[in-house]
């Protein structure tokens, strides 16, 4: 039995079949093969910019090191996109391998786990950069009534490169939003498919 180009297994279980695939479909799995793929690489990019970041300045002939580590905020980015590097590169793999069989297994707990996961890491990720964004702007602007001193000042170079982190940190979030707008949509059209289903036997 099929409908729209759906198979059923005995398992009620449905099964897209890469003959029967229609248009959308290709281009929503081309979508999110893509999109995975960026947000590996932006998140590799972001915890190598912020984690091997570095410089030494001579303050009062004491010579000073500036890290990420010197900022919990900055641990948090670099931990952050790290765990979003592996999680996409694992869903890399899966949309590769899916696309190579030409098939999809797709059974809504599995769907239920994607949309899951793409919507921990987008939330994750976007807590990372605010509260990144928010350390960078006191080390850059400082906090006058706090007599907090504007760290970049000093460590210039270092600020630099931990904005550039935190940018593509950003790119990265706001593409995991875009990818649980994908997951919703591929979890909730199985809903869809069974209701079509449905209404087809009368």
């Amino acid at each position: 039995m099929s409908y729209l180009g759906v198979g059923v297994s005995p398992g009620n279980v449905p099964v897209y079949h890469g003959s029967k695939l229609t248009v959308i479909d290709r281009r929503v799995r081309l979508t999110e093969l893509v999109l995975r793929c960026v947000i590996c690489g932006l998140a590799i990019l972001a915890a190598v910019l912020v984690g091997f970041d570095t410089q030494v300045k001579e303050v009062f002939i004491v010579q000073k090191k500036a890290k990420f580590t010197d900022m919990k905020a900055l641990i948090f980015l670099v931990v952050a996109n790290g765990l979003a590097a592996a999680y996409s590169l694992v869903q890399v793999l899966r949309c590769v391998w899916s696309m190579v069989r030409r098939s999809v297994l797709f059974n809504k707990p599995l769907a239920w786990a994607i949309f899951s996961g793409d919507q921990v890491m987008a939330y994750l990720t976007f807590a990372a950069v605010a509260a990144a964004a928010q350390s960078a702007a006191l080390a850059k602007l400082g906090q006058p009534e706090l007599q907090w001193m504007k760290i970049c000042n000093m460590y210039g170079k270092f600020c630099n490169q931990i904005g550039e982190g935190i940018a593509s940190a950003l790119l990265v979030s706001l593409s995991m939003v875009a990818l649980s707008a994908i997951s919703a949509f591929s979890l909730f059209r199985l809903y869809g498919d069974n209701k079509r289903k449905s209404n087809g036997t009368w």
